[in-house]
């Protein structure tokens, strides 16, 4: 039987990678003073940028519901096995959604909790599109998933601490010391959680060592997937693009920080993901 696979956009891929793997995204909703958008369908990224610099009011997520994730399962169900792969079940109840519908939906469909954000979660959605060409049904692409676990990593740095700290993911201590001395946090997502792993001033000394970081973890880098990606600043995603001209990758893919991240980030932001 076919496979057909389907993430929510709390996974960021690419979208060509999205398109030539014929890939469904269940959107979450970013609400907005009171008005809801679903995510990348009512309004893209760049918009979104733009309106988060303008308002005042920090935007929220909500959790894609158990009747987006029935709709589609219905949709494809009988004629594919399905694999939903979504962002972590820590952070959002949509993984939670999805069981629920799959609960309620014939068929052999299997959900994958990716316990990680972003392109961090990203990364399981580019590895399953690998092994759904290379032939591996849908029980085997979820347990190559599983064992990909330990080799994820997603480095992120927001622009500024102002968001985090209005989203209580700072002190505002923390922030208003981080700001003045223009300490850089960088942040990983460790089994679902963020966390700050180091402080460096200035930003081209913290895309060093998100490289340093990167190389100290893996033996070598030639047979990982690496993705790279900004919000409303591509000339920092530029400076981390030229840091990566000298590393040799399987594969090194480019996207944007999507609104669900960036909703508690801020609109400026780059990130970097690795795994096998």
């Amino acid at each position: 039987m076919k496979i057909k696979l389907i993430c929510d956009s709390l996974c960021d891929v690419p979208k060509e990678l999205l398109e030539n793997n014929d890939i469904d995204v269940i959107p979450l909703t970013i609400i907005i003073d009171d008005k809801e958008y679903k995510d990348s369908v009512d309004m893209t990224n760049q918009e979104f940028y733009k309106m988060m610099k303008e308002i005042k009011t920090l935007p929220k997520t909500s959790q894609a519901t158990y009747m987006q994730f029935k709709e589609v399962f219905d949709r494809y169900v009988g004629e594919y096995e399905i694999v939903c792969i979504t962002g972590s079940s820590k952070s959002s109840g949509t993984y939670q959604s999805a069981v629920m519908a799959k609960n309620d939906t014939e068929g052999n469909i299997h959900i994958f909790d990716t316990l990680n954000l972003s392109l961090g979660s990203g990364q399981y959605v580019i590895k399953a599109a690998e092994l759904k060409k290379e032939g591996l049904n849908a029980k085997q692409i979820i347990d190559e998933l599983e064992k990909l676990r330990s080799s994820v990593t997603l480095l992120f740095v927001p622009d500024s601490l102002e968001y985090l700290k209005r989203s209580g993911r700072v002190s505002v201590t923390s922030a208003a010391i981080g700001n003045m001395l223009n300490l850089k946090p960088l942040f990983s997502v460790e089994d679902g959680n963020i966390a700050v792993i180091n402080k460096v001033r200035g930003k081209k000394h913290v895309i060093h060592e998100m490289i340093r970081l990167l190389n100290s973890k893996y033996d070598t880098l030639e047979d990982k997937n690496i993705t790279i990606g900004c919000g409303d600043n591509e000339k920092d995603l530029e400076l981390l693009k030229k840091e990566l001209e000298h590393i040799k990758a399987k594969n090194i893919f480019i996207t944007e920080g999507g609104a669900c991240i960036c909703c508690h980030t801020g609109p400026d932001i780059f990130a970097i993901s690795c795994s096998n």
